[in-house]
């Protein structure tokens, strides 16, 4: 009998995205220290495999004021992801680090320490920065092209791999009797030249205790995933159902062949909301309670904005859709928002969204917590575990970093419900195997 597939579970700290309700009177600070220690050692009581930090590199803007929807604060990736080395034992520590606008060696640097001081936890979820308004916040400006954004990236992750390699691991010997220091006089020496960076020099942490950090993708697009395929450790996906996990689940793991890679090496994660409840009627009356707090009437305004391009600050929420069509051109109202990137065809979409409304008669409101509705688990902790565990089995996903909307006590009760349940039926660890997050995640070390 086939021993049922282990669940991967990780932690989102959500910060600014539109799943968070920082109004919720459970809610607390986004910045202190406190909140991400509550929700991290809230993940590694349950086992998690890792706490997943998302970054933030400009205050996004609406209108031309700072997009006051979004929880405002953004504190630095390594600073958090370090501290909270002190407070968690066997928690995987992931941070997102832009690949743009940053160099391979101070990266490299910054993840070999954070591997170091955590024994062997850190994770770096690679990303590319699309839009030259958050360019503006650095010395180059600007920003690249897609193929050229992935063709930096992939160049910067492989010279950032060079760089943790530059050491083998064994040239520390530290004999205090004879004053040798080094086996190996040349540990940590790199020269690295191609069309994106040339450097020479020497390497200034020793190899970590995984090798390299647990590389993480999120990129979507047919050169994310070919990037994903030829690079990841694990991918952050948004496909959380069957009928759309499935398919990407078979893309990308197919993709690795090419590369002389195996299924196991790399793990799929969509990222998940949930609301529980005593029953699943309870859930979605909760869940719904969600959506109203997630799209207020300021809120869907905003976002009618993001796609009709133009001010609608006095437009009704509660009354039709615009009657106009979207301003199209690339000067967008909204700034430094990737999910705008979505309506590549706004005349389509708005019509699309009428035609939404048309059929189901709702409000301009209405509409838009349908299309952006993110819930993926919504019920009774039995009915989310057996969801859960049939999608992972199913192969629509290794497993889920869940996206609680309150922070930092929005993950207490999937902790204490739901986690029980998967561990009862043998899907998810009951204590943590190894010391390491790849070990959490049964990757090798490179």
């Amino acid at each position: 009998m086939t021993e049922p597939k282990q669940i991967h579970l990780a932690a989102h700290f959500p910060g600014v995205n539109n799943t968070t309700v920082w109004s919720d009177p459970e809610a607390g600070s986004h910045i202190e220290f406190s909140s991400f220690v509550k929700l991290a050692q809230t993940a590694e009581r349950a086992k998690f495999d890792f706490f997943f930090l998302a970054e933030g590199l400009r205050l996004r803007e609406q209108n031309g004021l700072i997009y006051d929807l979004d929880v405002v604060g953004r504190p630095d990736t390594f600073t958090v992801l370090s501290a909270l080395a002190a407070v968690t034992e066997r928690l995987g520590l992931a941070g997102t680090i832009n690949s743009t606008f940053n160099e391979p060696l101070e990266v490299a640097r910054q993840f070999a320490s954070l591997d170091h001081l955590s024994a062997g936890r850190a994770a770096w979820n690679v990303v590319t920065s699309w839009d030259a308004f958050t360019g503006e916040n650095f010395r180059r400006g600007g920003f690249l092209p897609q193929d050229q954004r992935y063709s930096r990236a992939e160049t910067f992750l492989r010279t950032a791999w060079e760089l943790f390699d530059s050491w083998r691991g064994d040239e520390v010997v530290a004999d205090k009797a004879s004053g040798r220091f080094l086996s190996d006089a040349h540990a940590g020496a790199f020269s690295h030249h191609d069309r994106h960076f040339t450097i020479d020099g020497r390497f200034p942490v020793p190899r970590g205790p995984q090798g390299r950090p647990v590389t993480i993708q999120a990129g979507d697009s047919d050169e994310g995933r070919e990037f994903a395929a030829a690079t990841a450790d694990a991918i952050f996906s948004r496909y959380g159902t069957l009928e759309t996990g499935q398919p990407f689940y078979r893309d990308v793991k197919g993709r690795l062949k090419k590369y002389g890679r195996t299924p196991d090496q790399l793990v799929i994660m969509p990222a998940a909301t949930f609301a529980l409840g005593d029953s699943d009627a309870d859930a979605h009356e909760k869940a719904h309670e969600v959506r109203l707090q997630q799209v207020s009437e300021q809120t869907a305004i905003k976002f009618l904005e993001q796609l009709w391009n133009t001010d609608l600050s006095e437009h009704d929420p509660n009354g039709p859709l615009p009657d106009f069509d979207p301003v199209v051109g690339e000067d967008l109202i909204s700034k430094g928002r990737a999910s705008v990137r979505m309506y590549r065809d706004p005349l389509a979409t708005a019509k699309e969204w009428r035609q939404l409304a048309e059929a189901k008669n709702l409000t301009a409101r209405e509409v838009v917590i349908e299309v952006t509705g993110r819930q993926t688990f919504i019920g009774s902790p039995t009915t989310v575990a057996t969801a859960i565990n049939d999608l992972v089995q199913n192969d629509a996903a290794d497993g889920f970093i869940l996206v609680p909307h309150v922070t930092p006590g929005g993950l207490d009760e999937f902790a204490d419900t739901v986690v029980p349940l998967l561990q009862d039926r043998g899907v998810f660890r009951t204590e943590y195997a190894g010391t390491t997050l790849r070990d959490h995640l049964g990757l090798s070390q490179p």
